[in-house]
């Protein structure tokens, strides 16, 4: 928190809000889909008679796994 000082540390975290956390961080890691990366996106916006007109363009690129040749 900002404004504190060394006379008063910020409270610590009970250790079960820390494994929740740490647990929450690893989960998120292996719901990602690493093969997937957004590297780009742009925003047009256009308002013409009362109507805004949005054009959103993302840029990704997509890796795909090699086949394995033992699998059918």
């Amino acid at each position: 928190m900002p404004g504190r000082s060394a006379m008063h540390p910020a409270p610590k975290k009970p250790l079960m809000r820390s494994l929740g956390e740490f647990f929450g961080h690893i989960t998120r890691a292996l719901r990602a889909n690493p093969s997937k990366k957004t590297i780009g996106k742009t925003v047009e916006e256009r308002r013409e008679s009362g109507v805004i007109l949005r054009r959103t363009t993302i840029d990704e690129i997509e890796l795909s796994r090699p086949k394995n040749s033992d699998q059918p």
